[in-house]
């Protein structure tokens, strides 16, 4: 029995402005998605029946029928390009990532799942395409198909490269308070100011590191610890720190793989029931 698996990198976002409300209740944003070298667990088999089962820290909770985006991105593609081609499968979801955590654990999944498919059954996919046809199951999961640093526009669905940041291998921290944000309220809660553009020009790490989130005040006016989550973060000598997404997962970033670790050993012991995740960016 031949096991197909793949990983649901998680997605931060390392810069968020939201720049205007659209009449279909859906929002105009710039962002700078990134991709961390860790994530959620994929596992497959061809079966007679499409089949989920999920497991790991995160799984309570979760649906494992037909609703679930894992299975959702297997039926479009199926649908796509037809039952002879992408068969049945039985599927495991190993769910590493805190949910309504701002990373992109469902859309990442669905991703994941995507590329599996792609990888197996669908080789001449190239990516545009692959994310053509999943985005209708997300905003971010477009971003999610390649995985890489990149900009994002509309909902997030535009992609266009940005190599000029040259971010690979970047040591980051990712922390959660393990208290749920969900996304639409925050959305919703967004003051309707426009504060500006993300990126100038050439794109640049100066810009980076002046932009902002511009979600975090509705985030935390819903979860109050991610003012401690960011405060704790700041005093570990960061590059940056910030919010991810709509919360609460907050991400850090270092010069130095040490320094990483060190800010998570000291973070585990001042605070050991926060969940958090050291790796690098993509």
């Amino acid at each position: 029995m031949t096991i197909l698996s793949e990983t649901g990198w998680a997605k931060i976002n390392l810069a968020l402005h939201v720049r205007a409300r659209r009449p279909d209740g859906y929002h105009e944003i710039e962002t700078l998605f990134a991709f961390v070298d860790h994530g959620d667990g994929i596992a497959a088999r061809v079966a007679e029946a499409d089949r989920l089962t999920i497991d790991g820290e995160f799984a309570e909770g979760l649906s494992a029928g037909a609703d679930n985006l894992v299975l959702r991105a297997v039926t479009l593609l199926r649908e796509r390009y037809g039952a002879d081609r992408v068969p049945k499968l039985a599927v495991t979801l190993t769910k590493r990532l805190p949910v309504a955590a701002g990373i992109g654990g469902g859309s990442a999944d669905a991703a994941a799942m995507a590329r599996l498919v792609r990888r197996h059954f669908l080789p001449e996919l190239g990516d545009a395409t692959l994310a053509r046809v999943v985005a209708p199951l997300g905003a971010d999961v477009a971003a999610c198909v390649a995985s890489q640093t990149c900009r994002g526009v509309g909902v997030g669905e535009i992609l266009s490269p940005v190599p000029e940041l040259r971010l690979g291998g970047t040591p980051v921290l990712l922390v959660n308070p393990r208290e749920p944000v969900s996304t639409g309220p925050v959305f919703a809660a967004w003051d309707g100011i426009d504060r500006g553009a993300l990126f100038g020009d050439p794109a640049g790490r100066a810009q980076l590191f002046a932009a902002r989130n511009d979600l975090q005040r509705a985030a935390i006016a819903q979860c109050p610890a991610i003012v401690s989550v960011l405060t704790e973060l700041g005093g570990l000598s960061p590059s940056l720190a910030r919010m991810s997404g709509s919360g609460a997962t907050c991400f850090a970033l270092f010069d130095a793989l040490a320094e990483r670790d060190a800010a998570s050993v000291a973070l585990a012991a001042s605070h050991p029931h926060w969940w958090q995740m050291a790796g690098t960016l993509r």
